[in-house]
C-alpha cells in the first residue's frame, strides 16, 4: 500500500512539472514576441529621427539658397542704381564740358594715329670740331590722311627715331588742304618749282596710278590721290623735289574756289569744262 501511493504521489509530482513546463514555453515566447515589437518601435523611431534630420538639412539648404539669390538681387539693384546716379551726372551742365573734353581727346588722339606718315629720305650728316667729327642724322617725312591734307617736315638728332619724330611733328604742324578730284586725281595740270626743283603734274583717269618718282610718290600717297602722272624736270635732290611738289598743290584750285572768285555757279564752270567749243568761242 505504502508503495503505491508513493507512485502515485510521483506521478502527480511529473504532471505539476509538465504543467509548470508548457506554462513557462508560451511566456517565453510572449516575451520574445515583446522584444521583436520594441526592436520595431526602436527601429521605426530611429527612421523618423532621420527623415526629420534630413528635412531639416534640406530646409537649411533653400534657405541658403534663398539668401544667395536675395544677395544676388540686391548688387544686381545696386549697380542699376549707380548706373541711374551716373546717368544723372552726365546730364549735369558741368560734366558735360568734361565729357566733351574727354571725347576732344580721344578724336584728337585717333585722327593722330590714322595720319599716314612716309619716310622720305634720311642722312648722315657731320659737324667738324676741334677733338674730330660729331655725327648726327637728317630725316624728311611727309605725313597725310590719306583725303586732301599733307604736310612735309625734316628733322635733325642725333639718334634715327629722335630726328623722325623732329620731322613728324614739324610735318603734322605745316599741313596744307589740296582739293581733290572725285578724291583720287588733281583738278588740272600744274607745274612747280623750288630751287633747282622742277617738277610737273597732271591729272589722270581713273586706273591710271600713281606713276611718279619716289619722294613724289611718298606725297602722293600721303595725300590720298590715286590717278596721276607726274614728272621731275630739275633736280634729284629729295628735299628739293618734295618742296617743288608741294609748291605746285600749293597753287591748285577746284571749280568751286573759281566759281567764288568770279561770282558764278559751280555748274557754268563744269559746263565750260564739258563744253570745248565754247571755250573756242570765248577765246575769239
Amino acid at each position: 500500500m505504502i508503495e503505491n501511493i508513493d507512485k502515485s504521489a510521483d506521478k502527480a509530482e511529473n504532471k505539476q512539472s509538465k504543467n509548470k513546463d508548457s506554462k513557462e514555453k508560451p511566456i517565453e515566447s510572449k516575451k520574445s514576441d515583446i522584444e521583436k515589437k520594441e526592436d520595431n518601435v526602436q527601429n521605426s523611431t530611429k527612421a523618423n529621427n532621420e527623415e526629420n534630420h534630413l528635412n531639416k538639412e534640406s530646409e537649411k539648404i533653400n534657405v541658403n539658397k534663398d539668401e544667395t539669390k536675395n544677395l544676388i538681387k540686391n548688387k544686381q539693384n545696386k549697380t542699376l542704381s549707380t548706373k541711374d546716379e551716373g546717368a544723372k551726372k552726365k546730364n549735369i551742365p558741368g560734366s558735360d564740358k568734361k565729357n566733351s573734353n574727354e571725347n576732344s581727346s580721344k578724336t584728337s588722339e585717333k585722327i593722330q594715329n590714322e595720319f599716314i606718315e612716309k619716310l622720305v629720305s634720311i642722312n648722315r650728316v657731320a659737324k667738324v670740331v676741334k677733338g674730330g667729327r660729331r655725327f648726327s642724322f637728317a630725316a624728311l617725312v611727309v605725313v597725310g590722311d590719306g583725303n586732301g591734307m599733307v604736310g612735309h617736315g625734316k628733322g635733325k638728332a642725333k639718334e634715327v627715331p629722335e630726328a623722325i619724330k623732329k620731322a613728324t611733328d614739324e610735318a603734322k604742324n605745316s599741313m596744307i588742304r589740296v582739293p581733290l578730284r572725285q578724291g583720287r586725281t588733281l583738278h588740272h595740270d600744274i607745274k612747280g618749282r623750288f630751287d633747282s626743283g622742277n617738277v610737273f603734274l597732271r591729272s589722270a583717269p581713273s586706273g591710271t596710278g600713281v606713276i611718279a618718282g619716289g619722294p613724289m610718290r611718298a606725297v602722293f600717297e600721303a595725300l590720298g590721290i590715286q590717278d596721276i602722272v607726274a614728272k621731275s624736270i630739275g633736280s634729284s635732290n629729295p628735299h628739293n623735289m618734295v618742296r617743288a611738289t608741294f609748291e605746285a598743290l600749293k597753287v591748285v584750285s577746284s571749280p568751286k574756289i573759281i566759281a567764288s572768285r568770279r561770282g558764278l555757279k559751280v555748274n557754268d564752270i563744269t559746263k565750260r569744262r564739258k563744253n570745248p567749243s565754247s571755250i573756242e568761242n570765248a577765246k575769239a
